[in-house]
């Protein structure tokens, strides 16, 4: 079985990969980082997209796939400097809420557990949407572990 760990960078995302690398035996793990291209992301903000986009090229990758990649990789850093061994990277194009692309990857992995923060960078997207986390924990079938945020220092 694999472990799925939805990870955004967000400081809530590094306490999600953290928790489960120290506390849960050793699996295969696959940390995932969903992305959307900008011209995708911009039909939620309608006002944004009064700017200028660039057209991709065909053929070429875009650059949101390639930060995703790069975010999936950090991610997959902190997990193995806790303590994970079998880590891949995942960037998955996400072809409508971030949640449900968590959930369709966790089924194609048949993932024993998904793992995540419980608040992450969707900012103004969540309050609209709703949690990822939230939504992921009500529509997965399978465990779900939802990590908290870290406790402040006063």
């Amino acid at each position: 079985m694999t472990v799925l760990i939805a990870f955004d960078g967000s400081d809530d995302s590094q306490a999600a990969v953290q928790y489960a690398a120290r506390r849960l035996k050793a699996e295969p793990t696959v940390v995932m980082t969903v992305w959307e291209p900008l011209l995708t992301q911009l039909s939620w903000a309608p006002l944004a997209a009064a700017v200028t986009v660039a057209a991709e090229a065909p053929g070429d990758e875009y650059e949101e796939e390639k930060q995703a990649e790069q975010l999936a990789r950090k991610g997959a850093d902190l997990a193995i400097a806790a303590g994970l061994t079998d880590v891949a990277i995942r960037a998955e194009r996400g072809g409508g809420p971030v949640w449900a692309a968590i959930v369709d990857v966790a089924d194609e992995l048949n993932a024993s557990l998904i793992v995540t923060g419980s608040r992450g960078l969707a900012g103004a997207r969540s309050v609209i949407l709703g949690s990822v986390s939230t939504r992921v924990l009500h529509h997965a079938r399978r465990p779900v572990l939802v990590v908290p945020p870290p406790k402040k220092d006063d």
